[in-house]
């Protein structure tokens, strides 16, 4: 499985600005950027019995990301798990297209009345069809969508990220500083992250790869060995991301109707439920 070579000890690696640029740039664009694109072109460039703007944005998020993660893997200094990774990979793109279908199907939804800070069963385009197991192939279709994709999904991509992190350590300690270009992605990198989290319902499995990071930090500092500019980055930009969902969470505390929808202890909003309740009606 690719253990750590003791002459990877020392390696280090520069910062990777083109590979974190593209990778930012592409998570905005095809990923944020999908129900956007989706909303804003007309409806006559893409009926609703054919595949949306974001769903193609969402095509091309499915090959470029995987391919950008593995030049990542390949970058790094150490060896790293080879065949995790690939079953990593593996896994990550059938979670995206399983999501791709439900998510499609769900957004296209939006023009027909649904609303998304609602239940399937509450939404008033859903609770009256006849017969009733209709209802039941919608929650299906939720099912897809909000819960096995996004765990085929997003469960791999964050081991992917955290194997990678595994080999940002050096032993050098002026390696240890982040450059300029890497402050400047930090932000919009830290605030994508926020939208990945709370849209995807995926706090306990970010916060899970969090600690796991900082006590790896903690035990490689033992051994002398300190994070490289590319560990700093990525560490850095979950330590934001953090921040930024208490702020999230704290503006929205006092939301009954959000609150109504996220019941659980673990309340963290989606930004599309927000979006349907409070702001649709002035798009």
């Amino acid at each position: 499985h690719g253990a750590v070579k003791a002459e990877d000890t020392f390696k280090t690696s520069p910062f990777h600005l083109d590979l974190w640029f593209y990778f930012t740039l592409q998570n905005w664009v095809l990923d944020f950027g999908r129900p956007i694109a989706m909303i804003i072109l007309p409806l006559e460039w893409f009926p609703l019995n054919k595949p949306s703007a974001g769903d193609y944005f969402h095509m091309a998020y499915n090959v470029i990301t995987p391919f950008l993660l593995l030049k990542l893997i390949e970058r790094s200094p150490k060896t790293l798990p080879r065949s995790m990774v690939y079953v990593s990979i593996i896994t990550f793109v059938m979670g995206a297209s399983i999501h791709l279908v439900g998510d499609s199907v769900n957004h296209r939804l939006i023009f027909s009345g649904y609303q998304h800070h609602l239940s399937v069963r509450e939404n008033p385009i859903i609770r009256n069809l006849k017969p009733e197991t209709l209802i039941d192939s919608f929650e299906l279709l939720y099912y897809y969508d909000e819960y096995l994709g996004h765990s085929m999904w997003y469960i791999p991509f964050f081991l992917i990220l955290f194997i990678y992190f595994t080999g940002c350590f050096t032993a050098v300690a002026e390696q240890s500083r982040m450059p300029l270009a890497a402050l400047l992605l930090v932000g919009p990198s830290s605030l994508y992250y926020w939208y990945l989290v709370t849209e995807g319902q995926i706090f306990i499995l970010y916060i899970f790869t969090f600690f796991a990071m900082m006590a790896l930090v903690m035990h490689q500092r033992r051994k002398g060995l300190v994070l490289d500019s590319n560990g700093l980055f990525l560490f850095y930009s979950f330590i934001i991301t953090l921040l930024l969902i208490a702020l999230w969470v704290g503006w929205l505390w006092n939301d009954k109707t959000l609150r109504k929808k996220y019941p659980g202890v673990i309340y963290i909003p989606e930004p599309w439920a927000f979006y349907t309740l409070h702001m649709s009606t002035l798009h």
